[in-house]
């Protein structure tokens, strides 16, 4: 099924910043308009990985999920590229949902930079980096795409 184009389908939309330790995850509110994070996932192995995710999934009914694609500074992929490639290919696999892949290559930067400007404690904004990253993320993928 294919919509008109301008409208909404219902749905959320899903974005994670995957690292080897943790997955953070940030997800637009009903209406589409905002990213939101979410609980951080700590990596366990594959299997409890994706169980997370699904879990995430069913309780916000998404749709579509934005998968931060880690690029060399000049544009180029590399070896961490082609793990979230490969990263894509198994939640499509497993989900059977749109998999979008984005550029995120400031998106840790810039929630360093956030988080730095807090009160919180070197210990809590390592915690909270992969959480703003996938807000990040999101955010930057819904500006690309407002018709969505």
């Amino acid at each position: 099924m294919t919509d008109a184009p301008g409208t909404n389908r219902i749905g959320r939309i899903m974005a994670l910043d995957v690292g080897s330790k943790r997955i953070g995850v940030a997800v637009t509110d009903p209406l589409g308009i905002t990213a939101q994070g979410l609980d951080t996932i700590q990596r366990q192995n594959k299997r409890r990985d994706l169980e997370a995710l699904r879990s995430v999934l069913t309780k916000y009914d998404v749709r579509e999920i934005v998968v931060g694609l880690p690029l060399r500074l000049s544009g180029d992929e590399g070896t961490q590229s082609e793990k979230m490639r490969r990263f894509a290919d198994d939640l499509h696999a497993r989900f059977g949902l749109t998999i979008h892949l984005w550029d995120e290559r400031w998106t840790s930067t810039e929630a360093n930079r956030l988080l730095r400007e807090t009160d919180l404690s070197i210990r809590k904004r390592g915690q909270a980096v992969d959480r703003i990253a996938a807000i990040l993320i999101l955010q930057s993928w819904m500006e690309a795409h407002p018709t969505r």
